[in-house]
């Protein structure tokens, strides 16, 4: 036998012998709900690991939480670059964090973020830990490290968090990776308590790990278009942040695409302004804004050309330009319109991403758009600026609670029927997203996870997605022990 299949042999083994021995991970809880942070001391590898900061543990505990979890490289502990060879003195940066969380009552999360074969940052890993028997042999060796490291700590300090965020992986190949993985840390330790990451980058529960007697994460972060706005490690984004979430409306297309090229309209208007923001611009078009069957506004935009674009680029295979527009079409309404129509009357098609009214008296009301391609555009109904929301769609309002229910709550319902423990493992919102729109957009994933027993760690504490020191240019802050603290945020998060 090679050394791989006699490991692999020898993993089965080991996990059949445990699986009586790992009844009390399996029937351990945690007390009380999960509220806390991810600390980065040892996500962003650098050859040198970074200490945890007692000051972090004191004032999360002293701030009314209870829960961190720590993002960790295994980069950081080997020895010359040999993922074989683990160096236990690099390790002493966590045995402090789990001798802080001790001192501080904080439970201590340690995900392998960066595993042996797997990593969702970049560079990616040059093994494949899914496809390639070796990587998960040592990916299995460092967990039954810490495993024996750790033995003796209850699970009410520190727990275990496989990797991060799985992605394009079948059901099949995580549920061979993370039955070796748990095999390996109960071999060691059967009493540890183990959470996965859900399947589809947290998006939803692998029902292949629902045997393993362990919890899973979900991730917080839908729509991106919020959480990770101008974010530059997603690239420009191309949806302006938008809470309650954006309905579904299908691009405007020229009358070269019928028959697609149905308007978007907007009953019930009464006078005023109506404004709405093109997203991408394929070509040149032309804009026609019709109330009740009169032209009030006709606007020519050639994709890229002149100022107020972005992401601008050449499609050889339709010899066309396409950039994301970032100016508004206005027309006036001096009379009001019971029926108006947004249509693009001459050339290719565009997005709509938000569209404003404002009333006489100044007041005003936005919509905002998810596109949907290949569908014709309903009827969007004007309910009055004071309404909640002030435009209806044909299909019905969506509200944020229920969006982030359909989106977040419903795909792990399999989870929940099947008593598997859930939390949500990161959430939040990078720093150039608005504030107001953070906030409301917090509390509506907040409250619901309450409603469902959900723990939760925000992405961090202090930094661009924290309560301390984050960087927002839109938030009065307060001096809080030589950081800047937005307290709002902060009172939110202990409201849930």
């Amino acid at each position: 036998m090679t050394k791989t299949r006699t490991w692999l042999a020898a993993a089965l083994v080991a996990g059949m012998a445990g699986a009586n021995a790992s009844d009390a991970a399996e029937a351990w809880r945690p007390e009380a709900r999960w509220r806390g942070f991810n600390l980065l001391e040892m996500f962003t590898f650098n050859g040198t690991p970074g200490d945890f900061k007692e000051e972090d543990f004191k004032l999360i505990s002293e701030l009314g939480f209870n829960f961190v979890r720590l993002p960790l490289d295994y980069r950081f502990w080997i020895k010359d670059n040999d993922w074989e060879q683990i160096d236990e003195s690099k390790l002493a940066p966590v045995d402090q964090a789990v001798a802080f969380g001790k001192k501080y009552n904080v439970h201590v999360q340690l995900c392998f973020h960066r595993a042996p074969g797997y990593t969702v940052a970049r560079p990616p890993e040059a093994r494949n830990l899914f496809k390639d028997e070796d990587a998960l042999r040592v990916c299995c060796k460092h967990w039954a490290f810490f495993a024996r490291r750790y033995k003796g700590v209850p699970s009410k300090e520190v727990s275990f968090n496989l990797f991060n965020e799985p992605g394009e992986v079948t059901e099949a190949e995580y549920g061979k990776v993370g039955s070796a993985l748990v095999n390996a840390i109960r071999a060691e330790d059967p009493a540890r308590f183990i959470v996965a990451d859900g399947i589809a980058w947290g998006g939803r529960p692998s029902k292949a790990l629902f045997k393993l007697g362990i919890g899973q994460a979900m991730r917080g972060y839908r729509p991106m278009s919020i959480s990770h706005y101008m974010a530059s490690w997603v690239g420009t984004p191309t949806d302006e942040p938008v809470w309650p979430p954006p309905s579904t409306v299908s691009p405007l297309y020229g009358p070269g695409k019928a028959p697609l090229n149905v308007p978007l309209v907007i009953e019930g208007l009464p006078a005023g302004t109506l404004s709405f923001r093109p997203g991408m611009v394929s070509g040149k078009v032309r804009f026609r804004v019709a109330a009740d069957g009169q032209s009030v506004c006709e606007k020519e935009l050639s994709a890229g050309q002149g100022a107020g674009w972005t992401n601008t680029v050449f499609k050889s295979e339709w010899n066309i330009t396409q950039a994301k527009c970032l100016s508004d079409v206005t027309a006036e309404l001096p009379q009001g319109a019971k029926r108006l129509q947004i249509s693009i009357a001459d050339g290719d098609w565009a997005e709509l991403t938000k569209l404003t009214f404002t009333g006489k008296d100044g007041k005003s009301a936005f919509m905002g758009f998810e596109q949907s391609w290949g569908k014709t555009n309903g009827a969007v109904r004007f309910c009055g600026l004071d309404a909640k929301p002030a435009f209806q769609a044909a299909e019905g309002a969506v509200g944020g609670k229920a969006y982030l229910e359909k989106e977040l709550i419903v795909p792990w319902q399999p989870a929940f029927d099947a008593g598997v423990f859930a939390m949500v493992g990161e959430f939040g919102a990078f720093n150039y997203t608005p504030h107001p729109v953070v906030l409301t957009w917090m509390e509506d994933n907040l409250a619901l996870w309450k409603e469902h027993k959900l723990g939760w760690a925000l992405w961090n504490f202090r930094g661009s997605f924290g309560v301390l020191d984050s960087g927002r240019k839109d938030v009065a802050y307060e001096d809080f022990h030589g950081h800047t603290l937005d307290r709002k945020m902060l009172d939110l998060l202990l409201k849930y």
